[in-house]
Formats: structure tokens, C-alpha cells, sequence
């Protein structure tokens, strides 16, 4: 892809297709189904056993009637004519497609980057290559300061009443002051109860 724009996807509740039964598309089931897609359908002559049960198995060769209904779609088969002939049908009905195998011709819409997450935190790679973007996550997850995930559990307490007691014109300083390295360290020494009094001294409004 020359071009690109990175972004988290709620994909819970939409209809998201797969075309394969292979291992790829095997992943590509798991990994929605791991962020919280509740439809997720899939189209292959065979399917392989790590395919998630939950999955609806559509047996039959790709056609495209089978994008009815579709927002999110992978083509995840082995054959790159099948791939490619998706991806124009995407293109064509304007839904997002992603193809599992790499063609500068037929790219796709977006790409699966290397993922860690820890928590909340959710770190995306990409490098060109699922190998380097996989090395490059496993050294963030290796160098990765454990406050900050703890900040980040902490953040979903603070930050809802952070939006309900102030203004806009104070929330972002809050919250760049909640990401310092002293409001981390209170919370790694003296847990919520120790942030919530940190805060509250120098926001008493939230109180």
C-alpha cells in the first residue's frame, strides 16, 4: 500500500465477511472475533478446524452476491485471481477490503498491522513486512514501562469524570498532567486511591 492512515476499528456489531477457509482466514477470524465482532461470516468450498465456531460457514466457491450486506470484508483465499476479483467487487461497492496476500495491482484498502495489547494499550505495527512489523512489536513489548499500562486501566475511572466535571478548556491540561511522569509514579506507589487524592489536590472540582 504507498499510502497510508492508521486507525483503531470498533467492529462489533457489523457484518464482517471472509472469503477462504484456510489458516489465514482461520487468523482473520480469531483476531475480529478477539476484538469484538459478533458477525463474522465465511465463504470457502472447505473449511479448516481452527476456524472459531462461532463463525457462520458458507460452502460454496466466492460469488459476488456473497458481499450483500458486507461493511468489512478479507480475501483470504490461496488463489490470486479469486483475492484480486474481490477486491475490484469491494472497490466497486464501496466497502473496505483487506487482502491477505501481497499484489501492488489489487492492494487492498488496509492492512492487519503486528499487534500488542497489554490492557487498554494497544500498540500497531507496520513495517512493510508481517516478519519485521512482528520483531519490531515483540522490542516495544520487551521495552515497554509497565506504569504505562497501569495508567491506562487507571485512565478508564479518571477520564469519565475528568469529561463530566470540567470544562473543555481544562480537560486537556488534566490529561497531559495525568500522562507525566508524576502522576505514573503516584500511581505506581500508591494506587487509585493515591491518583484520585493527586488529582483531586490540584483539580478539587473533581472531588
Amino acid at each position: 500500500m504507498p499510502h497510508s492512515y492508521p486507525l483503531l476499528l470498533d467492529v462489533c456489531d457489523r457484518p464482517i465477511l471472509i472469503i477462504g477457509g484456510g489458516a489465514v482466514a482461520a487468523r482473520k477470524a480469531v483476531g475480529v472475533i478477539a476484538a469484538g465482532a459478533n458477525q463474522v461470516r465465511c465463504v470457502s468450498p472447505t473449511f479448516q478446524a481452527e476456524l472459531p465456531a462461532s463463525v457462520e460457514r458458507i460452502v460454496a466457491e466466492y460469488n459476488p452476491k456473497h458481499l450483500d450486506g458486507a461493511k468489512l470484508v478479507f480475501a483470504a483465499t490461496d488463489r490470486s485471481d479469486v483475492n484480486a476479483a474481490v477486491v475490484r467487487d469491494c472497490r466497486a461497492r464501496g466497502i473496505w477490503v483487506n487482502r491477505a496476500d501481497s499484489d501492488e495491482a489489487e492492494p487492498g484498502d488496509f492492512v492487519t498491522p503486528a499487534k500488542l495489547e497489554e490492557g487498554p494499550v494497544i500498540v500497531a505495527v507496520s513495517a512493510g513486512s508481517a516478519a519485521l512489523s512482528a520483531a519490531i512489536r515483540d522490542q516495544i513489548a520487551k521495552a515497554i514501562d509497565r506504569r504505562y499500562i497501569q495508567m491506562a486501566e487507571a485512565m478508564k475511572t479518571i477520564r469519565p469524570l475528568v469529561l463530566a466535571k470540567l470544562d473543555a478548556s481544562k480537560r486537556a491540561a488534566v490529561f497531559r498532567e495525568l500522562a507525566g511522569e508524576e502522576a505514573i509514579e503516584v500511581l505506581a506507589r500508591g494506587g487509585m486511591e493515591g491518583l484520585r487524592e493527586w488529582i483531586g489536590a490540584r483539580h478539587p472540582e473533581l472531588l
